[in-house]
């Protein structure tokens, strides 16, 4: 992390790790954010898993055993967990996060379950997949990767993690993907930039992170949340503009950085794709698309991939 953050934040595009933005009291702000009226990504993307997870499940063997990356406070697991109790008597779960805040969270929510084995791996998505005990013999594993988060990896990114995950899976595992895809900018950006302002807060808390962790100086009055539509690259990207100069010293890296009044510190993007990028991503991956659906009120992609 320490020179991921030196090379972000010393680029002329000063930037920093996204994962920066979901320590303990970002993890709770991301969870807000699901809930304000703008962002209707998580609530289609419930919606979505409500509908079609019976038909979803149905086409995979039993037994099966459960990994999601990035759980959240597990709301998309019970659903997975309670439609399994009805066809197999136990289910391991193994929740893989970063945030320890967002696990414990997780495992308040379905310690009330009592066919399920819950395991914490608080890690990277894809060194916790790396992580994983062994199987159980004779179980499958699903793969959840919800909430589109697939959208903070760019069109590099996507395919290699697409990849990545497959060399940790078995022929015959599976992958249940979200991904939100493209509409108009003026649908997107108030999902980003919504009117109670936690979206602001959740980006602003950036620093909060680099001031308490990193041993940083920014003052935070004098940066202000930025959402915008980049048309070329098909994201929203999230930024902390400076509103005046400033001098920020981050200790830790003995760096001293200066922001120009309008100069921006870059915090994340949010790609969108469409469901024939997932299909081919997924194909190169040695993964096949065995279904897909889509909302088209706001359009989402549920889909598929069995590993071949």
């Amino acid at each position: 992390m320490r020179e991921l953050l030196r090379t972000g934040l010393t680029a002329r595009q000063k930037t920093v790790p996204a994962a920066l933005l979901y320590d303990e009291l970002g993890s709770v702000l991301f969870e807000a954010i699901t809930l304000v009226p703008e962002y209707q990504v998580a609530r289609t993307d419930q919606a979505m898993l409500v509908t079609h997870l019976d038909e979803a499940l149905g086409l995979l063997p039993r037994p099966l055993e459960v990994v999601e990356l990035g759980p959240g406070h597990g709301k998309k697991a019970r659903l997975v967990l309670e439609r399994l109790a009805s066809s197999q008597p136990r289910t391991r779960f193994f929740a893989v996060d970063v945030s320890g805040t967002a696990l414990r969270g997780c495992q308040r929510h379905l310690e009330d379950l009592p066919t399920v084995d819950f395991h914490a791996v608080e890690d990277t998505f894809l060194q916790g997949l790396g992580r994983l005990s062994p199987r159980q013999p004779g179980h499958r594993r699903v793969v959840l990767f919800l909430g589109s988060n697939l959208s903070n990896f760019d069109r590099v990114e996507g395919p290699r993690f697409l990849r990545e995950v497959r060399e940790r899976l078995q022929p015959g595992d599976a992958l249940l993907l979200s991904a939100d895809l493209e509409k108009a900018p003026a649908r997107l950006l108030p999902a980003y930039d919504d009117a109670l302002g936690v979206t602001a807060a959740f980006d602003r808390n950036v620093l909060v992170h680099l001031n308490r962790e990193w041993g940083a100086d920014f003052e935070l009055a004098n940066f202000v949340h930025r959402a915008r539509w980049n048309a070329e690259q098909r994201r929203i990207e999230m930024h902390l503009e400076a509103l005046k100069p400033a001098a920020v010293r981050v200790a830790r890296l003995e760096l001293t950085l200066r922001f120009k009044a309008g100069e921006t510190l870059w915090t994340e993007s949010s790609h969108r794709f469409n469901v024939e990028e997932l299909r081919g991503w997924g194909a190169a991956a040695g993964l096949t698309l065995e279904r897909a659906w889509v909302d088209q009120a706001w359009p989402l992609a549920l889909t598929l991939f069995l590993a071949v």
